[in-house]
């Protein structure tokens, strides 16, 4: 099943066609009826036998690129030497770099960044070392790490594999919030190592981002690390995801007019986003939530694979409902999936209670569409990009970060997130509310700001930070 490519893309493929076996035409021909757009055409080189173009084509979906080509090396005369488009090239060498703050221009330059300068600032640091934080770049660089083990939708790809995601994440952090991000990707997936690792890099670090670590290893690598690290330590696959949730869930609970605690809450697929999810909802006041998973409805009482299942079960579900998705999810006000493609059905959403609010936030493919859900739900919020109502991760990380870093937090608390929650929710005014708009953009340049200033003040309110920022 081919998947949208972003509404549209251009691929570039680098052509040599040999001259008296086949024509341009022919192979314009050849790319439209495999479902290309030619947008321009740039001559490379030529002889008096062969020619080598640059063919830009637009394509609309993930399998014309793959069909295209093969069409292409199928025609007799026709060697296709290259492949790219902007998405790759977007990548190419990497998309971040390092860059001085001042320029190295004289001997005397070379003497205050270097030696012997340098050794002062070093003795410095070593007399209160807290001094890293105003005279090294520990005052506003996180590390990205990750083990490639539960990357995006890709599974356990590898740490190689891995790093497009954590340069992709380091540039948010800078674009949105102005926070240096470094990608770290490790070479193991053993718990301890990676924990080791961590702690044996955090001095260069004002705080650690977590990313794609599968579960149940994330709980364990992120608690061990809260508790032996004084930097801020954050899973964002975990809490970024919740925070943003919740935010999209207390505004639309104003539209529905229901209250949190009132409300009966599914939720679909009880790994680390899941238990997040509902643990950050069970703070906000939420009363009634009940997590399912492949083998049905999580019950007080039954002993499950792992510890965070078991926590699960004795603080969920307070009236012990068993069953399947569609056993539980009788008149349920809130559904949250977190799980897989065409989990929810719309005779799920028609045993719900009035209003039905829908957050089905798997990606690529959400537990159900918002056109087969249209005329069943009240809200309806997904995943993705091309739909209203994104639950993107990018509206917490940056501005969180920003506000631990400035009032230089020793940790992320519970209230923090509430926090940052409220934040997201409140750039959305009451006159901008509406089933259709219940998260702000991720461009919103409000968001980053306002998520700031709230963390740190719940920073000060939970007694975690060490400095009072001067703006």
């Amino acid at each position: 099943m081919a998947t949208p490519a972003l509404a549209s893309t251009n691929i570039v493929l680098r052509l040599e066609i040999e001259k008296d076996k086949i024509t341009f035409g022919q192979i314009a021909t050849a790319i439209g009826d495999a479902g290309g757009d030619i947008v321009a055409v740039d001559m490379n080189r030529t002889d008096k036998t062969t020619t080598v173009r640059d063919v830009t084509v637009n394509i609309t979906d993930t399998l014309a690129r793959e069909k295209i080509v093969a069409i292409l090396r199928s025609l007799a005369g026709v060697n296709v030497v290259q492949v790219s488009d902007q998405t790759f090239l977007a990548h190419l060498g990497g998309k971040i770099e390092v860059t001085p703050k001042m320029a190295i221009k004289t001997r005397d330059d070379l003497s205050r960044v270097y030696t012997p300068g340098v050794a002062r600032v070093c003795m410095a640091i070593h007399e209160q070392p807290s001094r890293a934080y105003s005279l090294t770049i520990k005052r506003n660089t996180i590390a990205v790490v990750s083990d490639g083990s539960a990357v995006l939708g890709l599974g356990n790809i590898g740490p190689e594999a891995a790093m497009p995601v954590m340069e992709g994440k380091a540039m948010l952090f800078k674009q949105f919030a102005g926070v240096d991000a470094f990608p770290i990707c490790l070479d193991t997936q053993d718990t301890e190592e990676i924990i080791r690792t961590i702690k044996l890099i955090a001095p260069a670090f004002g705080g650690i981002n977590l990313e794609d670590i599968s579960s149940p290893r994330c709980f364990e690598i992120e608690r061990r690390l809260i508790e032996e690290l004084d930097i801020p330590v954050f899973h964002d696959d975990q809490h970024g995801t919740a925070v943003v949730l919740l935010a999209g869930i207390y505004n639309s609970l104003k539209l529905v007019d229901k209250k949190l605690e009132e409300c009966k809450i599914v939720l679909c697929g009880i790994g680390a986003a899941g238990i997040a999810c509902s643990k950050i909802l069970l703070a906000a006041g939420a009363q009634n939530i009940i997590g399912v998973d492949r083998q049905g409805a999580l019950v007080r009482g039954m002993r499950y694979g792992h510890d965070e299942w078991n926590w699960y079960a004795e603080n969920t579900n307070p009236n012990m409902e068993t069953g399947t998705l569609g056993d539980v999810i009788a008149d349920a006000d809130i559904f949250i999936g977190v799980s897989g493609p065409g989990v929810l059905k719309v005779e799920h959403i028609q045993k719900m209670a009035r209003d039905p609010i829908v957050f089905a936030m798997a990606n690529p493919t959400p537990e159900i569409s918002p056109e087969e859900a249209e005329g069943y739900v009240r809200v309806m919020a997904t995943g993705r990009s091309d739909y209203p109502n994104q639950i993107n991760n990018v509206l917490c990380f940056p501005g969180l970060f920003r506000g631990v870093l400035d009032c230089r937090a020793t940790r992320i608390t519970e209230e923090m997130k509430l926090a940052a929650a409220r934040a997201i929710a409140s750039v959305v005014s009451e006159e901008e509310l509406n089933e259709y708009y219940i998260i702000p953009s991720v461009f919103n340049p409000n968001v980053a700001d306002r998520v700031r200033d709230a963390v740190i003040g719940a920073a000060f309110e939970s007694g975690v930070a060490r400095r009072k920022p001067t703006v």
